[in-house]
């Protein structure tokens, strides 16, 4: 959907009429514009013709119903992954893709494997939230959240990543409140600097994965550039202008990175009030293999001896590799 060509398409009709397409497309949740009944007949043949409101896109969903992944297909073929998650408490989770592959190269990533291949636009962003916006209106259900934790560095896409937020936000379109909001990245330190000059209380989630630099640089070549150090220097600098909490995500890889020494590294560096770990059980994309349910537990109990604050993630779609490190547009 190309956002800035529909209110040029409606730059010329009085002003209610944008209130009505907004309202028919981001509340409503229309796919054509023969259901805006609210518009005359002229008006939504030109909107179907100058901007349809179709999605390429094919569903798949998982055994326990819990989890629905869609691939959607642009203008110019290219393809990217989106993810609902529908929790037992009722919320219907999101998660969304901001790039087509991915430049960061984490080693454990079915994304990161791609490469990069462009940049989500906005309203290539804001269609992945709209698929699953109709999909859920079947059964009167809505989005109640939404992460940036699909395809791609959100910081690496960050004036498309950050509108999308904006709209996503703003009572005219989606009108999701901004704590219901995240976005994660990989440690782009200048992203987490702008992201912190934002008028906003979005939540961020830093992956980390690593207690060390060694190992961090090994799993994640970002490290180089932007290594531990500087990563929660400018979490600090957040923080202190925020007043937030910070979630560091640790996936949990079979030998590497889970051994309660690791653990007592990890607690070293993370003791901080507004600090929060997040344990993610490795969903298995190559030659790693995910940590046994004991070592998670162990470890998680070694941050919590430490006075951390951690919890552990569920893991949705697995079966249908939808899970977290398993977006590769396929």
């Amino acid at each position: 959907m190309d956002i800035d060509r529909l209110e040029k398409i409606l730059k010329d009709e009085k002003p209610y009429r944008l209130r009505q397409v907004r309202r028919a497309v981001f509340h409503d949740f229309i796919d054509d514009w023969s259901q805006a009944t609210t518009l005359a007949a002229d008006l939504r043949k030109k909107l179907n013709s100058q901007c349809p409101l179709g999605v390429k896109n094919k569903l798949f969903i998982s055994a326990d119903k819990k989890t629905i992944k869609a691939l959607l297909e642009f203008a110019d073929a290219q393809k990217a992954e989106a993810v609902l998650m529908r929790h037992r408490d009722g919320r219907n989770t999101v998660c969304v893709s901001s790039q087509i592959g991915c430049p960061v190269g984490c080693v454990f990533c079915a994304t990161g494997q791609m490469g990069l291949r462009r940049n989500l636009a906005l309203g290539e962003i804001i269609e992945q939230v709209l698929v699953f916006s109709r999909f859920l209106k079947k059964d009167s259900g809505r989005i109640t959240n939404v992460v940036f934790m699909g395809m791609g560095e959100p910081f690496l896409n960050y004036d498309n990543v950050v509108a999308a937020l904006r709209l996503l936000n703003s009572p005219d379109y989606f009108g999701l409140g901004s704590r219901k909001l995240s976005i994660s990245t990989a440690g782009i330190v200048p992203g987490i600097e702008k992201f912190g000059r934002e008028d906003w209380q979005v939540n961020l989630a830093v992956s980390l994965h690593a207690p060390d630099n060694a190992l961090r640089t090994k799993l994640m070549p970002i490290n180089k550039v932007y290594p531990i150090e500087k990563v929660l220097a400018a979490v600090d600098d957040y923080i202190a202008k925020k007043n937030r909490r910070v979630m560091f995500e640790y996936l949990m890889i079979k030998g590497v990175n889970d051994s309660e020494e690791q653990a007592r590294q990890l607690a070293k560096i993370l003791n901080k009030p507004l600090y929060m770990v997040n344990l993610i059980r490795y969903n298995q994309t190559g030659s790693y293999y995910p940590s046994e349910s004991d070592t998670i537990s162990k470890f998680m109990q070694a941050l919590l001896d430490a006075g951390l604050t951690a919890t552990q993630r569920y893991s949705f779609g697995h079966d249908i590799k939808a899970a977290c490190g398993q977006l590769a547009a396929q």
